[in-house]
């Protein structure tokens, strides 16, 4: 196979590349559940222990972009050595009123190194350019201030707090909404 030339191609920028999740990256995946602490913030609890074969059917009914997965599209995001460093994906996609969502893992150890904020323009440039969405609604956890940080960045404002909405770690917090429009982000771009 001749070497692709990916020197323009829509889907890197210059930290990382996203590609279709494959059956391979159920170890990732399942690793990953092992981030207690990590998953409390992105999804708001713990689930119940992982399992291989949770782990496999995930892959399994994301991969290749499968048309049966939903209105969720997954991408693993890869650094430029080709390297796994987490899943990011578009979701609650509302056609008619152009409103979406985004949510993402970085693995551990590659936390903090931009690859969750480069991953972000990515897709953020697919929904508002190639999908002519409108507007991102996303929300973090109080004291979840990486996501905070990651949000600002992509040029995200906070938009209000729903106080004492979500309950985990013994307690209720605050969840905490972000929002950018396709105007604040053609702006930047």
């Amino acid at each position: 196979m001749k070497p692709i030339n990916d020197d323009t191609y829509f889907w890197q920028n210059t930290l990382v590349r996203l590609r279709a999740v494959t059956a391979d990256d159920w170890e990732s995946y399942y690793d990953n559940r092992f981030d207690t602490p990590a998953y409390r913030l992105e999804n708001y609890l713990v689930e119940l222990p992982p399992t291989e074969v949770e782990a496999r059917a995930f892959t399994e009914r994301y991969k290749e972009f499968t048309e049966g997965a939903g209105h969720i599209i997954f991408f693993i995001i890869e650094n430029l050595q080709g390297e796994n460093v987490g899943v990011v994906n578009l979701n609650s996609v509302d056609e008619r009123n152009g409103t979406f969502s985004i949510g993402m893992q970085i693995d551990r150890d590659h936390r903090g190194k931009g690859y969750g904020t480069a991953a972000m323009r990515l897709v953020l440039r697919y929904a508002f350019f190639e999908r002519r969405l409108h507007k991102y609604n996303g929300s973090v956890l109080e004291g979840n201030i990486p996501s905070a940080t990651m949000l600002k960045k992509v040029g995200c404002r906070e938009e209000g707090r729903r106080r004492q909405t979500v309950y985990t770690d013994g307690r209720y917090w605050d969840e905490i909404l972000y929002g950018l429009t396709y105007d604040e982000f053609a702006a930047q771009a």
